[in-house]
């Protein structure tokens, strides 16, 4: 090969690699400036949003813990005394996993950086409507009685009969307040389920609607077979 076709070839070899590097380096600026505006829509964009002090699952979380201490009190109280075995187990499954449910709530609260109190009780559940409200939409809060009492709870002359009963009447006792307790649980839980969006929260408060009017049922099983009034 003559020299000038060498030289010819080197040089078209010199163009070929110049366009080849211009074309890597354009390849690399553009993805440069890709991943610039991926990180700069990562830092800039909001994750997801932690429920507010007055969110329903904060009100959920706060007024279902109250609930469920009592629920825990009333069938530990039971299984210490029954003698029927179905009602013992039954109180103990339910003592067990409501104070499972009590620590999940209280740790979302401490995740969220929130009180584990505040505000009315049962204010929360507003802006669900006269379905779940039991009429504090109307405006006025509910004090801490009325507000127990519109969850089903027992109150204390109730929870002190039960601790002096024995027997028969001391079942009987039990499972109807637990079965009022039980219904007062289950319209918190579908408030929340209607008015929040937190997935931890939803998937508790299905379990419980679904847990509790499973367990009304077995209660009122149990009821019948003892011959309990009502």
């Amino acid at each position: 090969m003559s020299r000038p076709a060498v030289d010819d070839e080197i040089a078209e070899t010199g163009r070929t690699g110049i366009r080849w590097w211009m074309v890597a380096l354009a390849v690399l600026a553009i993805a440069g400036v890709a991943f610039a505006v991926g990180r700069f829509s990562t830092f800039s964009s909001a994750g997801p949003l932690t429920p507010g002090d007055a969110s329903a699952e904060a009100g959920f979380s706060r007024d279902m813990q109250a609930h469920h201490a009592q629920a825990i009190q009333m069938a530990m109280e039971i299984y210490r005394k029954t003698e029927d075995e179905e009602l013992r187990v039954l109180s103990y499954d339910i003592a067990t996993g409501q104070a499972g449910q009590r620590g999940e709530m209280y740790d979302w609260l401490v995740q969220w950086g929130l009180s584990q109190s505040g505000g009315p009780m049962m204010a929360w559940m507003d802006a669900s409507g006269d379905e779940h409200g039991h009429g504090a939409a109307s405006g006025d809060d509910l004090t801490d009685a009325e507000a127990h009492a519109a969850m089903g709870m027992a109150t204390d002359a109730e929870l002190g009969a039960l601790q002096n009963a024995t027997g028969t009447e001391a079942d009987c006792l039990f499972l109807d307040l637990m079965i009022r307790h039980h219904e007062g649980a289950i319209p918190m839980a579908e408030a929340v389920i209607d008015l929040g969006s937190e997935p931890r929260v939803l998937d508790v408060a299905g379990s419980i609607v679904a847990g509790q009017s499973a367990e009304i049922e077995a209660m009122r099983a149990i009821s019948a077979r003892l011959g309990c009034a009502g």
